[in-house]
């Protein structure tokens, strides 16, 4: 008896993709002359944080990315007027937001807010492009304020 045996070694199917990047996109810094912002903000150390790694999909009800303590001294909110826009600059909606977390001074942590988009309809531009119909927006962001603690 003879026995016939197939090789499919040569026919199997990757599902894993080589060469795969990360693109870090920075997100930009609110100008304090483009008019948006109010005179009592102006003092404030634009360069105290640092925002990176923003990210939302049109199925996400939180948008996340990644700040960093630039300061010297411990930090444990920090308050960000966020203004998202179309691709063509058109301003689509501006709050300002508190995150409460803990930073050390040169550390980097990553955080989530609530989206302002309810209805889930729009997705982060440098982000994957959704199945369903959603339309793309940029954000930017300037520094508010924050909170040093107090004792230990």
């Amino acid at each position: 008896m003879a026995l016939l045996c197939v090789s499919t070694l040569d026919a199997r199917t990757r599902t894993t993709r080589k060469n795969l990047r990360s693109l870090e996109v920075p997100i930009a810094v609110l100008e304090s002359s483009d008019g948006l912002l109010p005179d009592s903000l102006v003092d404030i150390d634009p360069n105290a944080v640092t925002l990176k790694g923003y990210s939302k999909r049109a199925s996400d009800s939180k948008e996340s990315f990644f700040i960093t303590n630039n300061t010297g001294h411990r930090m444990s909110a920090v308050r960000l007027m966020l203004r998202y826009s179309t691709m063509q600059g058109e301003l689509l909606t501006q709050r300002t937001v508190t995150v409460p977390v803990s930073l050390k001074p040169g550390e980097t942590k990553l955080v989530e807010v609530k989206s302002f988009d309810v209805q889930r309809l729009f997705y982060y531009y440098a982000g994957p492009q959704p199945r369903k119909q959603a339309t793309p927006f940029q954000v930017a962001y300037r520094l508010t304020g924050y909170d040093i603690p107090v004792g230990n």
